[in-house]
């Protein structure tokens, strides 16, 4: 299969090229002068770029990761390539230890079913699971539920990942919690990402616990204390730590343009992560009301979640190819620099920069076609247009 176009991000530029690609091995098999060969899908000007990661992601059109419904899961992966996404990692709130260990099997069982056969399991890649709590702070809880969350218990997390088939990916905590690093220095220890997040740590304390092994912090300036010239905190450890990786949440309602333009000037083109943070209502009517970790939230006519009767944010329904117009369009943010965010800044915070991210012979053939307003005209998953 050849798709061409005059504009393809490739090298961080725009190529005219022609995209070679592979349904059977699900590889873009090389990459063509533009016209060398007759196209199976021209589309003209269109931008072609990598397929989106959203490695921060509760759930979408009703279901939630701790639902742990299998049918639920699969209807969120074949849905979620309308917004260009790709490849996920479904993400748990804090919850009882029961809740998890089933919300953790059932990630694992569709991973396996769609590992074994794509056509199974159509649409967005399972990559791993985001596991975003119970470890964290009670006074930035946001929308967890206050009662489960707990100190880190390296025994409890030996039976998370366990359950999970070794699929956790990152780990959201608050490392003040976290006595002598012991559960940072293991996640770091065994290739998986320690983020903070939901936590009060200062910034001596971030700066410890990147110094033992953690990598990335969660959804930046939400889920911990604000920035101060003269207590910056963890989002003063984001901005100052150049190469520890930031998540944010693009929406303009978690943070405001100037905030998310400031954010991005700090990091820089390779270690800015946008994440949608969404959760069940993505896609359901304004003014649905569902529980979320067992509490009641809402969403709001903006877009936003938040518990009901409260301004406590819960987070987000934003859709990735509008968090890219967002930062362009709105923030102000370079090209490159936003589109990094979404697609291999994301693979590399997990380790599958070599598989993911780019355009690129011997990569994945995950692609996305945008119109001009950032609409997707057609997402391309391992070699399957969906």
């Amino acid at each position: 299969m050849i798709l061409q176009s005059k504009r393809v991000w490739i090298l961080n530029q725009w190529m005219e090229v022609q995209v070679e690609f592979s349904a059977e091995t699900g590889k873009i098999t090389g990459i063509l002068p533009y016209g060398t060969e007759p196209a199976d899908l021209d589309v003209g000007n269109l931008r072609v770029v990598p397929g989106f990661i959203d490695v921060h992601t509760h759930g979408a059109y009703g279901f939630d990761t701790n639902d742990a419904d299998e049918e639920g899961l699969k209807h969120w992966l074949q849905n979620i390539v309308s917004e260009g996404v790709t490849g996920i990692l479904p993400t748990t709130i804090t919850q009882s230890e029961e809740v998890l260990t089933k919300a953790l099997k059932n990630v694992a069982k569709v991973a396996r079913e769609q590992k074994a056969d794509r056509t199974a399991v159509p649409g967005a890649e399972i990559l791993g699971i985001h596991f975003e709590g119970p470890y964290l702070s009670r006074k930035f809880k946001g929308a967890q539920p206050e009662e489960f969350c707990v100190a880190p218990d390296l025994a409890q997390f030996r039976r998370y990942l366990a359950a999970s088939d070794g699929l956790i990916r990152i780990v959201t905590l608050a490392c003040e919690q976290d006595e002598g690093y012991q559960m940072t220095k293991f996640l770091s220890e065994n290739g998986i990402v320690a983020s903070l997040g939901h936590s009060s740590a200062t910034f001596e304390q971030a700066a410890m616990a990147f110094a033992n092994g953690a990598r990335s912090v969660t959804h930046v300036y939400n889920g911990m204390a604000p920035f101060h010239h003269r207590n910056p905190g963890i989002p003063g450890a984001a901005f100052r730590f150049k190469d520890v990786f930031g998540e944010i949440i693009c929406d303009g309602l978690h943070s405001d343009w100037a905030s998310l333009y400031t954010f991005f000037t700090c990091k820089g083109p390779d270690y800015g992560v946008m994440v949608s943070d969404a959760l069940r209502f993505k896609g359901l009517p304004v003014g649905t009301q569902m529980l979320f970790g067992g509490n009641l939230v809402e969403l709001c006519e903006d877009g936003s979640a938040h518990l009901a009767g409260s301004e406590t944010l819960a987070g987000s329904t934003l859709r990735i190819n509008e968090g890219l117009r967002n930062l362009v369009e709105k923030a102000g943010v370079p090209w490159q620099t936003a589109i990094n965010s979404c697609t291999i800044n994301p693979a590399r915070l997990i380790g599958l920069e070599r598989k993911k991210g780019t355009v690129q012979a011997g990569k994945d053939a995950d692609l996305v076609v945008l119109r001009d307003d950032y609409t997707v005209e057609m997402t391309i998953c391992r070699g399957v247009t969906e």
